[in-house]
């Protein structure tokens, strides 16, 4: 946090700067009464769905409407998300607005969005970069749990007799409550997953860089022992952001020493895992399942193998929809302002450095 955030404040003037619906706005008003939401709701993309942040692509502005809009973005003190989720917007008002002193992203992986603006070293101090991280851990959580699950229980087996209508030989199905899962990244996801898989009797191992201790983690894994961990794992979980320094975290190399038959499944960001590995290791049964509900490219290309692979389940990075999720981040948001109007340290700041 810069200097300048340390400082309690008396009033924030908080732009919208994407679709936040007018109930939401005025509880923001009335969780924080010092802060006034600028909106106008006729400038906006209309959302198509729940949280669809970036809204209708369809929308144009006028002329007019994007001078307008522009005007108002430049006004703030803060915004609510990166202008129409646009990194190149955000970089514009940036460098118009002097006075813009914190920017709350309503992705839980901003820290790309910000990466992607380009701002210099000036405006990354100058400004606060917040996201939503935590908002979606519940969720998330769940759908690693399902995808843990579909692997234990053969769901790929099950699908395909079931179309075919076959009746097989009972065969015997994986219990969670006898498995050992490793989560790959304690932040707000990750130590959901955690405590979820803790409570359905699993064994729960877990890595972060900190190395600090969480609730319903059984054994710390130091980030250089990682290889050898995943060979004594029955199910690896991934919530880790896209940076730099995990970009193809889960690589060949440490694909090659698991254990064959390991459960995969995936929802940070796509770019920890390489496909092309990931997909040498399913085929040849070191991964038995993978349920990935993120991936390198997005949407995921219409030739990747993925799509086709009987033990894989594609997710079109959705798990995290939740038609709670725009009240939760209003909230979050109402929260974050109290604090930095106190002068207090805020929470989910994006590292300018690494950008996660």
């Amino acid at each position: 946090m810069t200097d300048s955030l340390q400082t309690a404040v008396a009033t924030l003037r908080v732009v919208a700067a994407v679709p936040l619906r007018e109930e939401l706005c005025e509880l923001i008003e009335q969780l924080e009464p010092r802060v006034e939401v600028i909106r106008d709701q006729s400038l906006m993309r209309p959302m198509r769905g729940a949280a669809d942040w970036s809204g209708d692509p369809d929308f144009e502005r006028t002329p007019a409407q994007q001078a307008a809009f522009d005007d108002l973005v430049d006004s703030a003190d803060a915004l609510f998300g990166i202008p129409d989720v646009d990194p190149s917007a955000l970089a514009r008002t940036v460098a118009a607005n002097p006075r813009l002193r914190w920017v709350m992203t309503t992705a839980a992986g901003g820290g790309s969005q910000i990466k992607a603006a380009g701002l210099d070293r000036e405006a990354l101090d100058r400004i606060v970069f917040t996201t939503s991280a935590g908002v979606h851990g519940g969720p998330l959580a769940e759908f690693a749990v399902f995808g843990v699950l579909a692997g234990a229980k053969g769901l790929p087996r099950l699908r395909e007799d079931q179309r075919l209508r076959t009746w097989p030989d009972r065969w015997e199905m994986r219990q969670l409550d006898e498995m050992t899962v490793l989560v790959v990244g304690l932040g707000g996801i990750g130590a959901e997953c955690a405590r979820r898989f803790r409570a359905l009797g699993a064994r729960v191992w877990g890595t972060s860089r900190s190395g600090a201790h969480v609730d319903a983690v059984d054994r710390m894994i130091p980030l250089a022992e990682l290889a050898s961990a995943v060979a004594n794992v029955d199910a690896i979980v991934v919530t880790l952001p896209g940076t730099d320094q995990t970009y193809h975290l889960i690589d060949e190399t440490l694909l090659s020493a698991v254990t064959p038959g390991t459960i995969l499944a995936s929802v940070g960001r796509g770019t920890v895992i390489d496909e092309t590995a990931l997909l040498a290791a399913l085929d040849d049964g070191r991964i038995s399942f993978a349920a990935l509900d993120v991936f390198e490219t997005e949407p995921l290309p219409h030739a990747s193998r993925l799509w086709s692979h009987p033990s894989v389940l594609v997710s079109p990075h959705t798990a995290a929809l939740s038609s709670r999720e725009e009240e939760r981040i209003a909230r979050r948001f109402a929260e974050s302002a109290t604090r930095l109007m106190d002068g207090l340290p805020l929470r989910s700041t994006v590292d300018t450095v690494e950008f996660y």
